[in-house]
């Protein structure tokens, strides 16, 4: 069966067509169909039940399929509601401060996840239908996960910098310790409003503590996540993947430093709340980083509310016509490309395999020394693309501080959004409605 996209079943919602069945004159028997009701508003939008109930239909087949027992229906039901109030209120800020997401981006988004799952667009719609997926309702879900996307990369922007002293202090802390180790783990999350009054921070302590209670009497720790866990990956397990020790958390990396496989961390306290993590697998990530680098440059034009997919495509058919006919690359860069590296000519030195985004990566890896690229479409806008040479390069000591400076500034950058996201979830008005049926 077909595994759909992990945001199905984290924190957007998906609607279900409804409709009430009248009977008609005489005895025919009336068709019972549920009733809708508003079950939380935010600020000025509301959560319906058929919302929170679908949701739980998602997740309640998404843990059966993973083999997760599954967790008392209403804490997993107060999980989903607040992870769909989040949710809410995560893409209206967005919406407020002009994040717009246009169809075309939205149709490649949705292509994307098509390929990856390996199928064409139309087999993923009909695979979503029998899910029971509205393919419109899919949509709009798949343009509030880019808007959230977008809001996480600008409120994180500026705000995760990384200092070269920051790189030296962590690269000489690893050598000393030893540790080019990475990390499978597993996390529990329970939240702690922003200024909370000392018994809330009581209370939501002893919840953490009754948590690990569970997980040491040899609770299944995939349905304890799903039932207590306010993480966004709840409904995974708690699952954070392997990362490299420089990426986690300060309190995580010093837990782990003495933990072995299979252990328990103590309840571990952070300005968002309290932690507890499990160590699944441990492996060294010392070795030699050989690559083939590539000798790059391009010419850039981006799409604006002015300038559109189809204009910039055509711009730089333009372009490459004067390119073929001898026209030199870096005079057009310099004229043409509205990328910081025009001032250079469009060269952007010697490019690493992941340095760039993977539809910039593929069409510069088809490319032989010398040779430029048609129009090239990325996240950033269209590109036109030149390989000026190649080489294998030993980057064993470059890579590990760019290493460096990636793991400390995603440890930032998770640490400042979900802070930030705490503090919008605080400052939101939201109002629960009980069953009043």
């Amino acid at each position: 069966m077909m595994r759909l996209p992990e945001f199905l079943f984290r924190a957007l919602p998906f609607l279900l067509a409804a409709s009430v069945a009248l009977a008609a004159a005489g005895d025919r028997p009336r068709e019972l169909v549920p009733l809708d009701r508003i079950v939380a508003v935010v600020n000025n939008d509301a959560i319906t039940q058929l919302e929170l109930d679908d949701q739980l239909r998602l997740a309640t087949r998404e843990l059966t399929r993973q083999g997760t027992p599954l967790p008392d229906r209403e804490l997993l039901a107060k999980q989903l509601l607040e992870r769909l109030i989040t949710t809410r209120v995560l893409v209206q800020y967005g919406k407020e401060t002009g994040v717009r997401i246009d169809e075309a981006q939205v149709d490649r988004a949705v292509s994307r996840v098509a390929e990856e799952n390996r199928v064409s667009l139309s087999e993923f719609r009909g695979a979503l239908a029998e899910e029971g997926i509205d393919f419109n309702r899919f949509r709009e879900d798949v343009r509030n996960e880019i808007i959230i996307a977008r809001v996480r990369e600008r409120e994180v922007e500026g705000r995760a910098i990384v200092t070269d002293p920051e790189i030296e202090a962590y690269l000489r802390a690893q050598q000393a310790s030893g540790r080019n180790d990475e990390f499978n783990l597993l996390h529990i999350l329970v939240t702690v409003p922003e200024a909370a009054a000392p018994e809330q921070i009581q209370s939501r302590r002893a919840r953490a503590e009754e948590v690990l209670g569970k997980l040491a009497q040899g609770a299944d720790f995939n349905q304890v996540s799903s039932t207590y866990s306010d993480a966004p990956n709840a409904l995974q397990g708690g699952e954070l993947g392997w990362r490299p020790v420089g990426r986690l958390p300060a309190i995580f990396a010093q837990a782990v430093a003495t933990m072995k496989v299979g252990d328990l961390s103590p309840v571990l306290r952070s300005p968002n709340g309290f932690h507890i993590i499990k160590l699944v697998q441990k492996r060294s990530n010392a070795k030699q980083i050989v690559v083939e680098q590539t000798h790059a440059r391009h010419i850039l034009v981006r799409m604006n509310e002015i300038v559109s997919e189809a204009e910039a495509r055509r711009r730089l058919v333009e372009i490459k016509v004067r390119l073929d006919a001898g026209a030199d690359f870096g005079e057009l860069a310099r004229a043409q490309s509205e990328d910081a590296s025009s001032a250079k000519g469009g060269d952007l030195g010697w490019v690493s395999p992941g340095d760039t985004v993977p539809e910039f990566e593929k069409a510069m890896d088809a490319l032989k020394p010398g040779q430029v690229s048609d129009p090239v479409q990325s996240p950033f806008g269209w590109h036109l693309i030149q390989v000026v040479e190649r080489r294998t390069e030993d980057l064993t000591k470059e890579r590990e501080r760019q290493m460096a400076r990636q793991a400390l500034r995603a440890r930032k950058a998770d640490e400042v959004f979900t802070d930030w996201v705490r503090q919008q979830r605080d400052r939101a008005f939201v109002e629960f409605r009980s069953d009043d049926r």
